[in-house]
């Protein structure tokens, strides 16, 4: 059945009226717009007014850009998309109504708030935008009520919570920059705000259809994410008793994480659930197959939180325990360094059942980044990495022996012989796996005391690949054939913590170890790189034994 969907083009003054009662729902990130955007748009606005010579009516028009309600027939909406602009243009109009005389000040409050009347049925004050709960009364006592922007200028910000903090900020930005302008080109601007400045108002009758539009526009930068789609749901099922602590819980947890981690939670919790790819908008999967398998105050305390907690120590390797706990760190490192993230729900999955034995962890993070690597080796597509991990995560759930022989964590005897078949030929050819291999194979023979964290590190050839002609290397590879063979192996490479130098690839082995090879600290951070510091020719049996050298090394670390 098709849905009303609703676009209209308009004026300030028609948006700020008894048209439309805004509400920001829960779901909504708190109010983040700083001095830097509300800059921008003060500045916007005034340079399109003009210098005054002009009517109004013939002054260039402003586009505020598209909102997008959840609206039926009466004026009350809830705010999918525009909330930062509603409450930053409501803060705007506070400050120029204290700027302005009585009789234009009374005006602007009817933009702000339409004044009790009995005669009309509105006994109460009716506030044109009604912000989240948790700034509500805040933003209604400094901002939309008449004396009330004098007081919040004077309150300690170190005291006030972060969006809090932006709006008594952006109020002072306003108050400093028009307070410079003649009263005129204040009363002047106003006009022009209300009057010339536009808004596409989209409207769609429920949260479905408004995710789609989302969905479709987010593209340009939409504030809102299915996480908060979800938190609507979720906490809007819970008593109103109980829905300021769930709340508090699952913004602590989207702080925790950071908003875009955040939202990739949900793709591994949906996967942890359906362990399939999606076959229809994750919002419908949440909704049919996901949120009615438990009561909300479930969900959040018994999905939401765990497997965030778990997310939050995957992504920052920061497991804390008095045991392996720096073994199950470096595993992790190793994991997230992987090319997809199609590994980390059975990792999620696995660590919040067992985030109290570290031996465990230390077990299974050890066979999943084995796991990890092999299939990115392979080269696996989405697809069967995907129905790898989701018999992976269907033996977790069933606490079935993830070290049998048969198990989905292990891999089998035709990929270990395909693992080793791929690491023992022209390595630098597949550029996704090259550096992982290397720097794993470095860190095994360092040991495992060696750190990465240079900011550019590249794979080298130590033969080049296009020798000079009268150059040591024609002399030990006078074969182009044979020489060929050998260049793009892992005996052949090695890894520099600068980038790329084209003169200095083709320089002899000797220049090339003193002045490409040794960093200007004369440091050198890679053990196989020291390794070739310390040959004094690079012939085909040098490579050969450092190619069966490597490879011996990543049997061991894999154990293949």
């Amino acid at each position: 059945m098709p849905v009303a969907i609703h676009a209209t083009e308009k004026a300030l003054f028609k948006v700020f009226s008894n048209d439309f009662a805004f509400s920001i729902p829960a779901y909504q990130r708190p109010y983040a717009w700083t001095k830097n955007q509300a800059s921008e748009l003060l500045t916007d606005l005034l340079s399109f007014l003009g210098d005054g010579s002009e009517a109004i009516a013939d002054a260039n028009p402003y586009f505020l850009g598209s909102i997008v309600l959840i609206k039926g027939e009466k004026r009350e909406a809830d705010v999918v998309d525009g909330q930062q602009r509603l409450t930053t243009l409501t803060i705007l109009l506070s400050v120029l109504r204290s700027l302005v005389n009585a009789n234009s000040a009374s005006k602007i409050t009817e933009f702000i708030y339409q004044k009790g009347n009995d005669f009309v049925d509105v006994p109460d004050d009716h506030y044109r935008l009604k912000v989240r709960e948790r700034d509500e009364d805040f933003f209604r006592c400094y901002i939309q009520n008449d004396k009330g922007l004098d007081e919040l200028l004077k309150l300690d910000s170190s005291r006030l919570t972060d969006s809090q903090k932006n709006i008594q900020g952006n109020a002072n930005y306003f108050l400093k920059e028009l307070i410079q302008l003649s009263e005129q080109h204040r009363e002047r601007f106003v006009r022009y705000l209300m009057t010339r400045c536009f808004l596409v108002v989209v409207s769609t009758p429920d949260l479905d259809s408004a995710y789609r539009i989302f969905s479709i526009l987010n593209a340009r930068g939409l504030d809102l994410s299915l996480s908060d789609f979800l938190k609507s749901e979720v906490i809007g099922a819970i008593p109103q008793s109980q829905q300021e602590k769930y709340t508090r819980i699952w913004e602590t947890e989207e702080e925790d994480l950071g908003r875009e981690t955040f939202q990739e939670l949900f793709a591994h919790i949906r996967m942890i659930d359906r362990k399939a790819k999606l076959s229809e908008t994750a919002l419908n999967e949440f909704r049919k197959h996901i949120l009615p398998k438990k009561e909300p105050e479930k969900f959040i305390n018994e999905v939401l939180k765990p497997y965030s907690d778990a997310l939050e120590i995957i992504k920052t390797a920061n497991y804390q325990s008095d045991k392996d706990a720096k073994i199950v760190n470096s595993l992790l490192r190793w994991l997230n360094q992987i090319d997809n993230v199609d590994w980390i729900p059975p990792a999620i999955l696995y660590f919040s059942k067992n985030s109290h034995a570290p031996e465990k962890l230390k077990r299974f993070f050890t066979d999943l980044e084995r796991l990890a690597a092999g299939l990115m080796i392979l080269r696996a597509d989405i697809n069967d990495r995907i129905r790898r991990y989701a018999k992976l995560i269907t033996a977790i759930e069933g606490d079935i022996d993830l070290y049998a022989f048969e198990s989905p964590l292990q891999l089998t005897p035709e990929e270990i012989n395909r693992i080793i078949k791929t690491l023992d030929g022209d390595l630098y050819l597949i550029q996704r796996i090259r550096q992982y291999v290397l720097l794993r194979l470095d860190s095994a023979l360092s040991e495992g005391e060696a750190t990465y964290d240079y900011p550019v590190i590249t794979v080298e050839h130590v033969l080049p690949q296009n020798p000079s002609e009268g150059s040591i290397w024609l002399e030990w590879f006078p074969n182009d054939k044979e020489r060929i063979q050998y260049v793009h192996r892992i005996g052949n490479l090695t890894l520099l913590s600068r980038k790329k130098n084209a003169e200095a690839q083709n320089y002899d082995f000797d220049k090339k170890k003193k002045k490409y090879f040794v960093s200007n600290t004369s440091i050198v951070p890679f053990v196989l790189t020291t390794k070739v510091l310390q040959q004094s020719e690079w012939t085909p049996a040098v490579i050969e034994q450092r190619q069966e050298d490597s490879l011996q090394s990543l049997r061991k670390i894999w154990r293949l």
